[in-house]
């Protein structure tokens, strides 16, 4: 992936007018080595399944609760979540606006 338009800098504005991917329900925005930056903001429902790398999610607006592993926790913005791969987890009861930077990292099969 090239550098981003402005650099390696994404504000969340920028991250809203990218298309998500078919097929993945979240968008793009920066590649360096293992680690990739999406924008992800599902709608209704969140039908994540379990992924192949570690993740972070930084909620960018929204409430809701994360469920990993079978482990609810509340949700807002500005809260930080992980979920290492291969962990069953996803978004629930989220409000309409939800929205969250995630960030894959490291090998397959997570550090």
């Amino acid at each position: 992936m090239a550098e981003p338009e402005g650099g390696w800098r994404i504000t969340a504005e920028q991250a809203r007018n990218v298309e998500p991917d078919p097929g993945r329900g979240s968008a793009l925005l920066m590649r360096h080595g293992t680690m990739t930056l999406r924008h992800y903001a599902p709608r209704g429902h969140d039908p994540q399944k379990p992924h192949r790398q570690d993740e972070l999610y930084v909620v960018l607006s929204g409430t809701g609760t994360f469920m990993r592993n079978g482990k609810r926790t509340p949700f807002a913005p500005g809260d930080v979540l992980f979920a290492a791969a291969g962990d069953d987890h996803r978004f629930e009861e989220f409000s309409d606006d939800f929205e969250t930077w995630v960030m894959f990292y490291g090998p397959e099969g997570g550090e």
